[in-house]
């Protein structure tokens, strides 16, 4: 695949249905649910803190990435957090995940982000590729139990 088979993007309204989709295929602990998603994703779009992105393979949208840029504390300013990055399956392994990590870095920079960090135990060697380090543990507490649907 060639550079000039993708493109990265910004999300719009009308890439709601081929989101989605991805959202179902990317959950593990949890399944995404329409109705939570239907109100979520025109408040991210809209959240200028919040960065939403696809990466489109002939038109179609292939894969995506959400990631938010807030402030701290200890970090003298702003850091970037990648909240969910997935490609769709079949289409891995093609450098559709690094155009997406690399426009979500142009974005976070762009924001005066000191780094960016996520938290995932998936694909370690495409992480590292990329200069990313493993720099902590991650920990988490659910607090609500969501009903599957299908």
């Amino acid at each position: 695949m060639t550079s000039d088979d993708l493109l990265v993007r910004r999300a719009g309204g009308d890439d709601v249905e081929e989101i989605y989709k991805l959202t179902r295929e990317f959950a593990l602990s949890f399944r995404p649910q329409r109705e939570a998603f239907q109100a979520a994703f025109p408040a991210l779009l809209a959240n200028p803190d919040a960065q939403v992105l696809v990466v489109c393979v002939d038109g179609h949208v292939r894969g995506y990435l959400l990631g938010f840029v807030h402030l701290t504390l200890f970090a003298n300013g702003h850091v970037a957090w990648v909240e969910e990055a997935m490609t769709q399956h079949g289409f891995r392994r093609r450098g559709l995940g690094r155009a997406l990590l690399e426009e979500f870095e142009t974005w976070a920079r762009s924001r005066d982000a000191g780094y960016i960090a996520l938290a995932t135990r998936r694909a370690p060697e495409f992480y590292q590729a990329l200069k990313y380090e493993s720099a902590g543990t991650y920990y988490r507490k659910v607090l609500k139990t969501v009903r599957a649907t299908p």
